[in-house]
């Protein structure tokens, strides 16, 4: 496993934090909104620190509030697309929020990532003007994911490249946000060098909102046992070891080259 030729590719899914109204418990938008938006300046700092080159996922709706952070954004990082609501959907949203970031950002859009990580229409997607699409997590989760059957590694479908998700090579173990908060860090660092023992990446992603305190909000415990700053230090840890793994690079800058 050569260090040099390791991408890693940290992806951070920007939007309402509508979580808790999954279960149950409204949430006014303002702080839906901004929830979020300190997630977001605690993460700049954090890969500003840790020299983390990402993709930022971002629902074309939370950017029209904070059009100066997604611009501060832009400045180092890759924009793509996160649908225009994370709590609604329509399949003219994805052209739509494409243009919209692309406005606020003064960037390129070539990314998409579906709210929840649900399945979107290839053919929507390159009718949009996308060039990949960032939605699959190629395992098995109760009542969220049921793909264990499709492609682990980067590929093509139809005229778009699928980007997945990090899973380990024959178990298909997720390793992304509930894993370093669930997991022991030996456990994930351990699943993410077999990662990368059988590729050149390695793709994980994780929400904002995890880095601020969740406690007063009605979530289970394994979304809001590890949150707000021992979050933060649990996600500094990761990165450190990341980067000595490998490079940090965007989706974008990955597929340049393939």
């Amino acid at each position: 496993m050569s260090k040099g030729r390791n991408k890693i590719l940290i992806s951070v899914d920007v939007e309402e934090f509508d979580i808790p109204e999954e279960y149950g418990q409204h949430i006014p938008l303002q702080e839906k909104l901004a929830v979020s938006y300190q997630g977001v300046l605690k993460t700049l700092v954090l890969f500003d620190e840790l020299h983390v080159r990402a993709t930022f996922f971002i629902t074309a709706y939370w950017a029209q509030h904070f059009p100066e952070l997604v611009q501060r954004i832009a400045e180092k990082h890759e924009i793509a697309s996160h649908a225009f609501y994370h709590d609604a959907f329509e399949e003219r949203d994805l052209l739509h929020s494409r243009q919209e970031l692309e406005h606020i950002s003064g960037k390129p859009v070539k990314g998409f990532r579906m709210p929840r990580l649900k399945p979107v229409n290839i053919q929507a997607l390159e009718q949009a003007g996308y060039a990949y699409d960032a939605s699959l997590n190629p395992t098995w989760l109760p009542g969220r994911y049921n793909n264990r059957h499709l492609p682990r590694t980067v590929h093509r479908k139809e005229a778009l490249w699928v980007m997945p998700s990090s899973v380990t090579p024959s178990l298909r173990l997720p390793v992304f946000w509930l894993s370093v908060k669930n997991m022991p860090m030996w456990f994930t660092r351990f699943c993410s060098q077999r990662i990368l023992q059988n590729g050149d990446y390695f793709s994980f992603y994780f929400h904002p909102w995890e880095l601020e305190d969740l406690s007063a909000y009605q979530l289970p415990s394994y979304v809001k046992r590890i949150s707000g700053d021992k979050m933060s230090r649990r996600m500094r840890t990761f990165l450190l070891f990341l980067r000595s793994k490998g490079q940090f690079i965007s989706h974008s800058d990955y597929l340049e080259t393939r």
